[in-house]
Formats: structure tokens, C-alpha cells, sequence
């Protein structure tokens, strides 16, 4: 599926939901409502996970009409729904919203759709009045009066007209920060990333949306997730304040053995960037979501890993123990920097994981696919536990997503802001051999130094192979930092990727993040479009 229609699906329809009151009036041709009140709660979840895990995997009913199927992207999208039914918009003092989408088009899996109220749920029935089906083409009377619906989004009452959340898709969802712009998505879950064989998507089959109480700024929202690998039970309480906030606890019940499970998934676009300017065809100097993978490490060292557009799939696993967080992020948010003025980039959030509690050895996993278009994720990052995946045993993850502009947690030490790369050497001189330079720009953190202060800062770099040459730190004004730089000579004619580790220091006292990349040496046939006889 085209990762833009996906954004557009999420944020462009007018899809909204019927309230309880209105769903069930007096109108010709309106359903009844599906099955009786049920109690309800958090441990009755996890439960029906956990008996569903015990039997086989039974893939949700995708029959539509054809009708649906067949629609256009402009078909579908003109499919709105009629806000004055919105779920809850009858509540004055409810601080939320809730609206549901057609199912058409990609999104073809129907999802139930259950409220709860004092303790009890109760499904809630599709009916076509909900719909304005547009320019569709599609008489809403024509289609099945159980079809149901596949996914909803949240609006708050700081702008009705706007949403804040987004569940769409297999198991993806979206929230905003404070400008209400989205971005880059979250999963339930990430099934054998980037193993070589095809990716499994669980699904959110079900969800049960809690009615607020009076006033209330958390909602909350229970979802089950089904795949032929697991099953899971998800509680999400999401605020939305400075930027929409998840609290979320995640019950997991394998099926069979799994060897790369994907906890808390992050899922990004980076295309073109400062250090990656391969896209010489498009007008923008910088296209991507988020710019870098900042972890901060159970022993307390905040890493920064800059994003690529590699050219061949690339996998980077770093292990840890009980990680304080970690987040893809999009530091760089300077206009000039993007030069989209319908995309704003420079205003898409940063999502910060966080987890609740010690989650153990494990590693922080970077998946980093190629693309030579925008409109697709490329970048993928989640927590992979060490201890192996078992069937009939239980997982119990609980973390918290910040979707912000930046945030909320960053080194208290001065912290990457720009990574360059280009050809190495000296200027002006005959390059004997072929190098490639990079810089690194730092601020914040004990930048600028007091006039007073005799501080000699020394750039510490480690390297997996070649061998590192060029190198200075010196003062950046620009910035209020300091600008790291080096070349790097690889093995001769060897692409293998290497590893690069850099930080800045005064005596013994690191006085930034830790920087860290993976740069693939270009075959000996592009190194010989940079010898001494073409320059």
C-alpha cells in the first residue's frame, strides 16, 4: 500500500460517527443494536487474547463488494461522514470525539467497533446514514447492512474540526503534536522485520472506546490484536496536551515461536537529508519524517544514530538493558531546510517511546529500506526482548508515546543538530586516494563556553575498519556549538559498512550525545569518478 494514500486516508477524510442516541433512533432502515450490554475490562481482555491464542488463526472476513473495491483514490476519499454524528457529540462536557472510516479501497479488513459505558460494552452497528458517499459513485442504500468499518480517529474539543488520532490499517496508528500535524506512524506490534521472507502484519480486529467521563481529558481505548503468530491485548489512555500523549499496556499471547518480535514499532520515511543527497532530481533539499534514532541507553548514554537512504536494505540491532527510551525523531524543524510549503516537513512530530518499567536485555533494531520516493516508509524501529518468543506463554510490555515536536526527554549534553558527508581531503591538493569526510555539528549542553574558561575540546572517534585521518573540533558560531570533522579511508576496494562512533570531550568530561552512523563504501568504480586525473 502507497504510504502517502495511507497518510492522506488518515488525515484528509471527513469520516466521522454516529452517537449512541442517534445510531439507534427512529430512522427507516436503521439497524438494531448488535448483541446486548457485556461487562467489561481490561482483565476480560487479556483473557479473550489469551483463549484466542489457544485456537487457530481464523483471518478476518475482507469479502467487499466489488463496488468498494474498485474505488479510485478520489472516489474513496470524498466518502465523508456527517460530523453532527459523531460518537459522543452529544455529551456537552465531553472533551472528545469520535469518528469512524468506510472500509473501501486498501482498507478492506472490517473491524468491530464496540462503546463502553459504566463498565459495559456494547457493539455498534454500521448503517450508510452515517455516510456522505460524495462523488463515490456508491448508493449507500446498495450496500450490506453488516458491513462494518475499518478504523476511527479522535477529535478534542480544543478544534472539533481536526483529529488528534488515527487507528487505520493492520495495527497502525497516528497522533499529532501540539501544530496538529501528522507524520510518521506507531504499530501494535512488528512480526519478522526485514528477515528476508515476507513481514507479518497482526491486525487490530477489535476495538472498545470507553465513554469520557464529564470532563474528562483521557480517553481510553482497548483494542484486540490477532495474527497467525500472536495475539495481544492493548489499553491505550490518550491525553492530549503540548501533543498527544499514549499510555499504553500491551498483553502479548504467542502462538508459535517467533524470532524477531517488534516492540513498540516506530515506522518513518527518510529520503533526502544533510548527509544523504542522492535525490539530486527533486527541488527540495531535504524530504523525510524524521531525521535520526535517539536512544537513551539503560546505563544512561543517549546515542544518536543519524538516518540514511541506503542502497541496499540495511539492519543494525543495539543492544541494551532496560532502555530509559528511545524515539525517531525529527530535530532539524527549520523551513529553509525543507522548502515544502505542502508537506511541512519541518512541522512533523518527533515520537518519543518510553517504557514504564525494566524491560530486560534486549535491543534497539533499525530497519533502513531504500526508496526513491516519499510516498512510501522506509525506516523502521522497535525494542527486540532477548528472551525467546514461546507459544502459551504471556508478554507484558507497558510504555508510554510522546508525539511531539521535539521530545520530552533529550541530553542534558550538547546534542547532534547537523550530519554532512561529502568527498575527503584537502582543498586544493591532489587526492592520491579516495576518502570521505564527515561532519558533525553539536549545541547545547556546556556550549558556549564562558570567556573565561581555558577548555581544549577533543573529538573522540572509534571505527570498525579503515582508517580516520583529517580530523579537528573547533568552534562553531554559527550555532553557539562546536563542528566535528574527519575523513575516512576505507579498505581498499571493500564495501563491507563501517561502523563510526564519535563524541566530544573535555579532559575526562564528555561534553556530548554520542554519535554514531554506518557509512558503505561506494564500489571501486565510483571511487575512480573522484581519483586525482577527474579533479
Amino acid at each position: 500500500m502507497n504510504r502517502r494514500d495511507f497518510l492522506k486516508a488518515t488525515s484528509a477524510l471527513g469520516s466521522a460517527f454516529l452517537p449512541l442516541s442517534s445510531l439507534f433512533a427512529a430512522v427507516e432502515g436503521q439497524p438494531r443494536p448488535i448483541g446486548s450490554r457485556e461487562p467489561f475490562d481490561y482483565a476480560w481482555l487479556k483473557g479473550l487474547a489469551r483463549n484466542l491464542s489457544q485456537q487457530g488463526y481464523q483471518s478476518p472476513v475482507a469479502d467487499l463488494p466489488q463496488q468498494l473495491q474498485g474505488l479510485t483514490w478520489d472516489e474513496y476519499q470524498s466518502i465523508t461522514f456527517r460530523p453532527e454524528h459523531a460518537l459522543w457529540a452529544d455529551e456537552e462536557r465531553s472533551r472528545f470525539r469520535v469518528q469512524l472510516f468506510h472500509l473501501g479501497l486498501y482498507f478492506k479488513k472490517p473491524v468491530r467497533i464496540y462503546e463502553i459505558v459504566d463498565g459495559k460494552a456494547q457493539e455498534l452497528a454500521y448503517h450508510p446514514a452515517m455516510f456522505d458517499y460524495g462523488q463515490s459513485g456508491i448508493s449507500g442504500q446498495a450496500l450490506p447492512k453488516d458491513l462494518g468499518f475499518a478504523g476511527f480517529r479522535i477529535h478534542h474539543h480544543d478544534d472539533w474540526k481536526r483529529d488528534i488520532a488515527a487507528f487505520l490499517g493492520a495495527s497502525y496508528f497516528r497522533a499529532v503534536d501540539k501544530s496538529l500535524q501528522y507524520g510518521m506512524s506507531a504499530r501494535g506490534l512488528a512480526i519478522d522485520t526485514a528477515m528476508g521472507r515476507p513481514e507479518e502484519f497482526p491486525d487490530f480486529t477489535r476495538f472498545w472506546l470507553e465513554r469520557p467521563q464529564a470532563d474528562s481529558e483521557v480517553v481510553n481505548v482497548y483494542a484486540l490484536l490477532d495474527s497467525p503468530s500472536i495475539t495481544g491485548a492493548y489499553r491505550f489512555a490518550i491525553t492530549n496536551s503540548d501533543g498527544v500523549t499514549m499510555d499504553v499496556d500491551a498483553a502479548l499471547y504467542p502462538r508459535k515461536a517467533i524470532e524477531r518480535l517488534g516492540i513498540a514499532p516506530l515506522t518513518s520515511m527518510y529520503m533526502v537529508g544533510e548527509n544523504d543527497q542522492e535525490a539530486s532530481w527533486d527541488w527540495r533539499p531535504e524530504i523525510h519524517d524524521s531525521d535520526g534514532l535517539s536512544m537513551h541507553t539503560g546505563d544512561g548514554e543517549w546515542l544518536w544514530r543519524p538516518l540514511t537512504n541506503p542502497r541496499n536494505l540495511r539492519f543494525n540491532a543495539y543492544s541494551d538493558d532496560s532502555p530509559f527510551g528511545f524515539g525517531l525523531i525529527q530535530r532539524d524543524r527549520n523551513f529553509d531546510h525543507y522548502q515544502d510549503d505542502g508537506a511541512f516537513y519541518d512541522r512533523r512530530p518527533s515520537v518519543w517511546i518510553e517504557p514504564k518499567a525494566e524491560w530486560g536485555p534486549g535491543s534497539i533494531q533499525l530497519v533502513e529500506i531504500p526508496t526513491l520516493d516519499e510516498t512510501f516508509d522506509n525506516i523502521v524501529a522497535f525494542w527486540n526482548p532477548a528472551a525467546p518468543v514461546e507459544p502459551d506463554s504471556e508478554m507484558l510490555f507497558g510504555y508510554r508515546i510522546y508525539w511531539r515536536g521535539l521530545p520530552p526527554a533529550e541530553p542534558e549534553l550538547a546534542h547532534c543538530v547537523a550530519t554532512r558527508t561529502g568527498l575527503g581531503g584537502v582543498v586544493g591538493q591532489r587526492r592520491e586516494y579516495f576518502s570521505w569526510r564527515f561532519v558533525v555539528d553539536f549545541k547545547g549542553g556546556p556550549f558556549p563556553f564562558d570567556e573565561d574558561e581555558n577548555v581544549t575540546v577533543q573529538p573522540v572517534i572509534s571505527h570498525s575498519s579503515g582508517r580516520i585521518e583529517i580530523v579537528s573540533a573547533r568552534p562553531l558560531d554559527s550555532i553557539q556549538g562546536y563542528r566535528a570533522r574527519f575523513d575516512v579511508v576505507p579498505p581498499d576496494d571493500s564495501t563491507e559498512p563501517i561502523n563510526l562512533r564519535l563524541y566530544l570531550k573535555a579532559g575526562d568530561r564528555p561534553l556530548t550525545e554520542t554519535w554514531i552512523y554506518q557509512w558503505t563504501p561506494p564500489p571501486a568504480s565510483e571511487r575512480e569518478l573522484h581519483n586525482p586525473g577527474h579533479l
